[in-house]
């Protein structure tokens, strides 16, 4: 017998209490992928095993936001070096890529990169990240972490309902976008019964579970130098995109130094450029120059809008590949840059930027084992499914990150061979007098900074435990210059920054406002976790 009942129907106010755990915990937007993390755990694995192995399962399980041909950052502390590593796994334009051929060959869109087909497909740093990951720091052979993964693509999973009503978004949209037949195998992979599954309907990807068995037994060199490479080639070529082997066998992902910033007395570190974490960074610097008593009244809203839109207005004409700024990001976390700009702040709002953000989709995920070993993951395939081109018999879904390029050789993002884009994903974390607190982040495009600052406050100046910092009710600068407020924000607040120049709009669309994890350490080893309570998320901890 069916159930009469709609898992999307929220009649009542629920209310979500911190989790504590003391020997591991993974904090994850798909219930299956933490599973995945703490079977990992319990099997001997440490946090790093765990991370890798719920990145690969979320590829399977979260497929509308991320896939094996995704993107990823990773902030990692290791207890035994006593150090935060930042890993950098962006990928580079393909060196057939350049704003002059888009042109020539006529695949821009009035001027701009388009956001679908092959033409804005960078190369896939997520399989390398894993390798990297488990390589440097894990304690369980490759193959056995990635092993959970294969198993829910080969045997299946019941699809969730956040993520049913994504997919079936996406397939109501590629159904009218995606007519060319390079389009043909995504929906022979994600839309076999010619319809998007229904919540609790079982979801099977075997192809998907062939392709991570050979990352998984070749330390994923089957994806960039093997036979999934020369599949990716041959389909690239097939449709006219620009990806090749080479591309594929050269690229290598990048350990770097985190930046970071000091807010009260709390080190908030970010991956440096060409990742948008020092967005973030740069509004705290603005917002570390007032104090905040309460977090629901006008002003702290206010400020905490125009210090983020101060942010974007320094960033997104400047942030792009390390190798072709010209700005230092520096300048940006210098106190002398954020007392000017805090003194600029009057009390009605401006318009600082006119840059346009656009909504994507992103995982993001965060686990910490007993021995105080902690990691903040983000991978993304940036717009929902990504460039909607999966790779024939394969499962790949390539992400379309290449879309964030301009064609305007003015542009900081201006399209050339080898160059990695802005790139919105940003993992987060806490640290105190040089000792971790822990990570987090909160997925969703151009929301992602906006997500880190609003939590990084709610739980730094407004002293909420993790779960309250991830559920309180959130805002997002837009697009447009207008600020969304979810639905359950506060009508008189709304109604007050309106009055003080702010564009409000309510949203019923929760997901845009991002989807967050986040975990802190006690003094004690415990391990105090809150998880997004707008989607399918879940902790597992033990």
């Amino acid at each position: 017998m069916e159930p009469r009942f709609d898992p999307l129907a929220q009649r009542y106010a629920s209310q979500r209490f911190p989790i504590y755990a003391r020997g591991g915990m993974v904090n994850c937007s798909s219930p299956q992928a933490a599973a995945a993390g703490l079977e990992i755990l319990r099997a001997g694995g440490n946090a790093m095993d765990a991370a890798v192995a719920a990145a690969a399962t979320l590829t399977v399980t979260e497929p509308t936001a991320n896939g094996i041909g995704s993107d990823a950052f990773a902030l990692v502390w290791s207890e035994k070096d006593r150090r935060l590593y930042g890993l950098n796994a962006s990928g580079p334009a393909p060196m057939l890529a350049s704003a002059e051929r888009v042109l020539a060959d006529g695949k821009d869109q009035d001027g701009r990169m388009p956001r679908l087909g092959w033409t804005p497909v960078t190369v896939p740093g997520a399989p390398r990240a894993w390798a990297e990951i488990s390589g440097r720091f894990g304690a369980l052979p490759f193959a056995r972490v990635l092993a959970p993964a294969v198993r829910y693509a080969r045997h299946g999973y019941p699809c969730a309902p956040n993520l049913a009503w994504m997919w079936q978004r996406a397939f109501a949209r590629y159904q009218r976008v995606l007519t060319e037949p390079c389009f043909e195998a995504w929906f022979r992979t994600f839309a076999p019964q010619g319809r998007a599954p229904a919540a609790g309907e079982l979801v099977t990807l075997p192809d998907h579970a062939d392709t991570l068995e050979a990352i998984g037994e070749t330390r994923a060199e089957a994806f960039y130098t093997g036979e999934l490479a020369q599949k990716i080639d041959a389909c690239s070529r097939r449709h006219g995109g620009y990806l090749r082997y080479e591309d594929l066998a050269a690229y290598q992902a990048q350990w770097v130094e985190p930046i970071g910033l000091d807010y009260r007395g709390y080190s908030v570190c970010e991956i440096p450029p060409n990742g948008q974490g020092i967005a973030a960074l740069a509004a705290l610097n603005i917002l570390k120059e007032f104090s905040f008593s309460r977090r629901d009244c006008p002003e702290t809203f206010h400020r905490q809008i125009e210090a983020m839109k101060m942010a974007f207005a320094d960033v997104l004409d400047t942030v792009t590949d390390p190798a072709h700024m010209t700005v230092d990001p520096a300048t940006l976390l210098d106190p002398a840059y954020g007392a000017r700009r805090a003194a600029q702040m009057g009390g009605t709002a401006r318009v600082w930027t006119r840059s346009l953000p656009p909504r994507s989709g992103t995982v993001y995920l965060c686990c910490a084992d007993g021995e105080g070993n902690m990691v903040s993951y983000i991978q993304s395939n940036y717009m929902g499914f990504g460039s909607g081109i999966v790779v024939d018999g394969t499962g790949i879904s390539l992400q379309n990150r290449g879309a964030d390029f301009s064609l305007d050789p003015k542009a900081a993002n201006f399209l050339r061979p080898g160059k990695r884009s802005y790139h919105t994903i940003i993992p987060g974390f806490l640290m105190k007098d040089g000792a971790p607190v822990g990570p987090f982040g909160v997925m969703g495009g151009y929301m992602q900074p906006q997500g880190h600052v609003q939590v990084v406050m709610n739980y730094v100046d407004f002293a909420m435990d993790p779960q309250q910092a991830l559920d309180a009710p959130r805002w997002q600068w837009m697009r447009d210059g207008s600020v969304t407020v979810e639905s359950r924000f506060d009508p008189q607040l709304a109604q007050a920054l309106r009055r003080m120049g702010h564009d409000v709009r309510a949203d019923l669309d929760t997901p845009s406002f991002g989807r967050g994890q986040m975990i802190v350490r006690l003094d004690s080893g415990v391990l105090v976790g809150g998880t997004e309570s707008r989607t399918d998320s879940s902790i597992a901890c033990w």
